[in-house]
């Protein structure tokens, strides 16, 4: 049965977020909108997930484990997951690969690791908004190793897939991308249509819906073009 979703909302751990995109800021904006599935993609990371799955229990929400990851050619890559689990894991082999720069809050943002009622529990010291030291190709099998799905995020925008590399390589086994597509044939590929939200009042409308079940087994499947 048809659903409304958002699969790209960042929560305040991401430095380019608001401070209020804690979890039970996001998920009741979520569901006083009318959505019934999100995902949250913070960049590089999965710090936050377990207590977004807890926040979106609360308000009966699915919860599409999920990151936003940046390549070695700072190609912005979404990352979905079976269970927060997995995404930890690559979350955590990820982090070395951010290399040695450290977050400057005053200039880029706060990094907030919360619980589900939002109470600080660290604060993220690595920048979390570089790329990872890791190509394209090899990042996509860490993701499929770890039974995910990547999609290329908003691929005609800043850091997307077309705009850094002028083409979607035949050989990355894409069969989702992520909306906008400007003028490119999506003929073969399936469409997500997500907000990308850094703050509350962004997190999408009820306007698009996925044609499948409402279960994270089911939405990875139709991601993969199954």
């Amino acid at each position: 049965m048809p659903f409304f979703y958002d699969f790209h909302i960042h929560s305040c751990l991401s430095p380019c977020a608001d401070d209020d995109m804690e979890p039970g800021n996001v998920c009741a904006m979520a569901a006083l909108k009318g959505l019934q599935a999100i995902a949250i993609t913070d960049h590089n990371t999965a710090r936050n997930l377990r207590a977004f799955s807890v926040a979106a229990q609360r308000q009966g929400l699915l919860l599409l484990p999920g990151m936003e990851l940046c390549t070695r050619e700072e190609v912005h890559l979404l990352a979905y997951f079976p269970h927060v689990d997995a995404a930890e894991a690559v979350g955590a082999l990820c982090r070395p690969l951010l290399g040695d720069f450290k977050n400057r809050p005053d200039f880029y943002g706060h990094q907030r690791v919360v619980d589900a009622d939002g109470q600080q529990l660290a604060e993220e010291d690595a920048l979390l908004i570089g790329a990872l030291d890791i190509d394209l190709n090899n990042l996509c099998d860490l993701v499929r190793a770890h039974g995910g799905v990547p999609v290329p995020a908003h691929i005609v925008r800043g850091n997307g897939l077309v705009t850094m590399l002028g083409f979607v390589p035949p050989d990355a086994g894409f069969r989702t991308l992520e909306a906008p597509l400007g003028t490119m044939d999506a003929t073969g590929y399936r469409v997500l249509h997500s907000s990308d939200a850094h703050n509350l009042g962004d997190i999408a409308e009820p306007e698009h819906t996925l044609p499948c079940e409402m279960t994270v087994p089911d939405i990875l499947a139709w991601m993969r073009g199954e």
